[in-house]
């Protein structure tokens, strides 16, 4: 029997399965999305019970769409939305608070005083990242310190804390299995990415009990299997589950980026930017960050990252709360209208920036409108955004990386629109290459769990199955872009005059 893998994707607003076969080919597919919950501004949080039920539901699906037995599955994998932090029972298996976002700024006051005490050094040197809200640790503490009793209950051993692949895999193998993988436990600020372990000098800074933490572990191996007996999945108890990488790792290694120097995005509701730099960890100097890769067969790939907070979420605010555009390809529709952006420039800053410049107090910023400023202007200068914010971190990867980077590859539903695909070659001039499969960060935490399974034998057969769809080539001229981009940093710096009193 032909063998099959299933990835699920959970990502920022919805859960997803999709089922591969091994050709690297979808053979089905199911999407449930869930709510977002904004208790202040600025504060982001999802309902993990929904988290479970969608992505319980959409797996079911999946498997009914495919018309398959399910015993020809021989692996599940999974890939998430990295920093998002829940805390549950681990009797019950029921949160004490929502998860928290990795978009959500409630944690910069305690970022702010961690780097007035001198923590910016030893954090970057043990972790490759930078003291921000972005990051899972001070949402940790935040949960312990203001929700009554966490604390001790978690000092007692009653709780288990973790990122989202955590909470899935939990649930998957029947409160059986606390485990992570090393690229979403680098993601934490608590994990030290030299010795690949949760870090006790910073777990006690924080004030984070080290029993709360799951097991970190490689990202193509054995986590546990399908527990019988959960409601819609009785049919896969049993099956694997093999695979685990926080989703820009696996759209890493989807789009197969397995040699030094190649580098792709993922345009979801932010933009990610990882560059393979092999099995040594490149420290940053230029307000990047370094994470693992991912770990497979005993051997760590390292990735320099930049991230962006605010991508396709800008295209969402264009329709839903300014209520321009009916649907996302309206706004590309609008964006080919003009052949400019009229001078607008949008700084999408809704949740702070983040790399290359890391503030946490920048907010939302348009300049350049004028009285024939219209809304095809607007859609045009939000797809030109999120361009210039990769330009923004590829530009610090330059800088940084150990060899040249010669093209982009890139992923994720954005990547779609042509327009935006060609102004970025354009920006960057180099070769912007999208695959005909997209759904990259899904093939990829399936690829990890194939690999495990045997359904793949090593990395040339799975670099086998990529295909270009469409190779962007710059056009423009090198000066012109130049100056756009320079309008662009002004625009950023307009962006950053706020302070923490200010909000």
């Amino acid at each position: 029997m032909e063998p099959y893998v299933v990835a699920l994707g959970q990502g920022t607003t919805s859960s997803r399965a999709i089922l591969f076969n091994r050709a690297g080919e979808i053979v089905s597919r199911a999407q449930h999305p869930f709510r977002q919950i904004y208790p202040q501004p600025g504060w982001v949080e999802h309902d993990p019970m929904e988290i479970w039920g969608t992505e319980r539901r959409a797996l079911a699906e999946a498997v009914d769409a495919a018309h398959i037995d399910p015993k020809q599955i021989a692996a599940v994998g999974i890939t998430n939305q990295r920093e998002t932090t829940i805390l549950w029972d681990r009797a019950t298996g029921m949160p004490v608070y929502n998860a928290i976002v990795w978009q959500c700024r409630r944690t910069a006051p305690l970022c702010d005083r961690l780097k007035d005490q001198g923590w910016a050094e030893p954090v970057q040197e043990r972790t490759g990242l930078v003291i921000d809200a972005y990051f899972s640790g001070t949402k940790i503490r935040w949960i312990l310190d203001h929700v009554p009793g966490a604390r001790r209950r978690a000092e007692r051993g009653e709780l288990c804390a973790g990122t989202v692949d955590s909470w899935i895999i939990w649930n998957l193998t029947g409160g059986k299995v606390h485990v992570t993988d090393y690229s979403n436990a680098c993601r934490t600020m608590l994990f030290n990415i030299h010795t690949l372990t949760w870090d006790e000098v910073l777990c006690r800074e924080l004030g984070i009990p080290m029993s709360l933490l799951p097991q970190p572990l490689p990202n193509s191996t054995l986590y546990g299997t399908v527990a019988p007996g959960i409601p819609g999945l009785e049919d896969l108890a049993g099956i694997p589950i093999c695979g685990s990488a926080g989703d820009q790792s696996a759209a890493l290694f989807g789009q197969g980026c397995f040699s030094p120097g190649q580098a792709k995005n993922t345009y979801g509701t932010g933009c990610f930017t990882l560059m393979n730099v092999g099995g040594s960890a490149v420290r940053s100097q230029s307000g990047l960050v370094t994470s693992v890769g991912w770990c497979v067969g005993g051997q760590v790939s390292y990735a320099l990252e930049g991230s962006v907070f605010n991508a396709g979420s800008t295209i969402q605010w264009l329709r839903d709360e300014l209520g321009l555009i009916s649907s996302a390809p309206e706004c590309d529709r609008l964006a080919e209208s003009v052949p400019d952006s009229g001078g607008v420039f949008i700084v999408p800053a809704f949740t702070g920036l983040g790399a290359p410049y890391w503030d946490m107090y920048a907010r939302g910023t348009i300049v350049g409108l004028t009285r024939d400023t219209t809304r095809a202007h607007l859609a045009r200068a939000v797809l030109e955004a999120i361009a210039y914010q990769v330009t923004d971190l590829m530009r610090a990867m330059s800088e940084d990386a150990p060899c040249p980077i010669t093209e982009l590859r890139v992923d994720g539903g954005a990547s779609v629109s042509d327009l935006m695909m060609q102004i970025q070659a354009d920006l960057l001039h180099l070769p912007v290459d999208r695959p005909t499969q997209v759904e990259t960060t899904a093939f990829g935490a399936a690829a990890l769990a194939g690999l495990a399974a045997g359904v793949w034998t090593d990395f040339g057969e799975l670099k086998g199955l990529r295909r270009s769809q469409h190779i962007f080539l710059p056009q423009r001229q090198e000066a012109e872009c130049a100056r756009d981009y320079l309008r662009w940093r002004r625009a950023v710096e307009r962006s950053r005059s706020w302070t923490a009193e200010d909000l």
